[in-house]
């Protein structure tokens, strides 16, 4: 990877004159110390030169690195950067700038039924995708995640179904909900991190964004209706506790750069189902 650092200032860098230790230090003398009587024990103990110099360069290591979240799994690691990926509109931990219709609070939406009735399409096709990949798995982690009780096809088909009743017209999916699950079906068969990435944003997301979108379509457009798509058979809270202790479960099997790349997967994420809710205000 490049580096972030501007030229000028890695001539600065370079240019700077070098400054002598001081070795006359309280700091430096301690630490010399230290790391001098454990090798001195070290020796003693019998243990070779060699073994005692590791043993003494251990002491110097630098503390392990700590990720958002990671003390309590690596769900909340996922949660932490996806709220850092919203608008402080959406959110009060978002860091991100309003750039696009879809990005501002649902209080400022203005949607309409065609335009809802292709994100419903479209959603339909991404989660029938979803629980496609679950239940034929190319890695054995994915069969964790079947049956969960978070799957939304049957629902969606019976909304587009009372649509149709209504006399709307049911389009065919469009290039977002195309592109989104050709993208899951590809990333699925060679990069689990990144699938399972997407699997955590797009059903915990409906989970509670969703909900007040499909609020404030339903007080718009449907005289309150609320759509069998945010309905769930039981305790939803306990739904996604079985699923997150599922991903943390899959995900105590990853290192600390497999974890990463599912993090930085997030981004991606955000992207696609971004235009997926794009379609409402088209």
């Amino acid at each position: 990877m490049s580096s972030l650092t501007p030229l000028s200032q890695l001539h600065s860098l370079f240019n700077k004159p070098r400054i002598a230790p001081n070795f006359t230090s309280s700091f430096f003398l301690t630490r010399l110390h230290v790391s001098a009587t454990i090798t001195r024990g070290a020796l003693a103990s019998g243990m070779s030169m060699k073994g005692a110099v590791v043993v003494s360069a251990m002491t110097t290591e630098k503390p392990k690195k700590r990720y958002g979240g990671e003390s309590k799994g690596f769900v909340e690691e996922m949660r932490f950067v996806a709220m850092k990926l919203h608008t402080r509109d959406q959110a009060k931990e978002g860091e991100k700038e309003v750039k696009e219709p879809e990005e501002r609070t649902v209080a400022k939406w203005d949607p309409n039924v065609d335009g809802y009735l292709k994100f419903l399409v479209d959603s339909k096709l991404v989660y029938h995708t979803l629980e496609k990949i679950v239940q034929e798995p190319v890695y054995p982690s994915y069969a964790e995640f079947r049956n969960t009780g978070l799957e939304r096809c049957a629902n969606l088909e019976k909304d587009l179904q009372w649509f149709k009743e209504q006399g709307h017209a049911i389009p065919e999916p469009s290039s977002p909900g195309l592109a989104y699950a050709q993208y899951l079906t590809e990333i699925s068969q060679k990069d689990p991190q990144a699938f399972i990435c997407h699997f955590y944003n797009i059903y915990f997301a409906h989970s509670a964004g969703g909900r007040m979108i499909g609020k404030k379509v339903a007080e718009k457009l449907l005289n309150k209706k609320e759509l069998e798509f945010y309905k769930w058979d039981g305790d939803l809270s306990q739904l996604l506790q079985n699923v997150r202790d599922k991903l943390n479960k899959v995900a105590e099997e990853w290192s600390r750069e497999e974890k990463n790349h599912c993090l930085v997967e997030t981004e991606k994420s955000f992207k696609l189902s971004g235009e997926l809710l794009r379609l409402i205000l088209s």
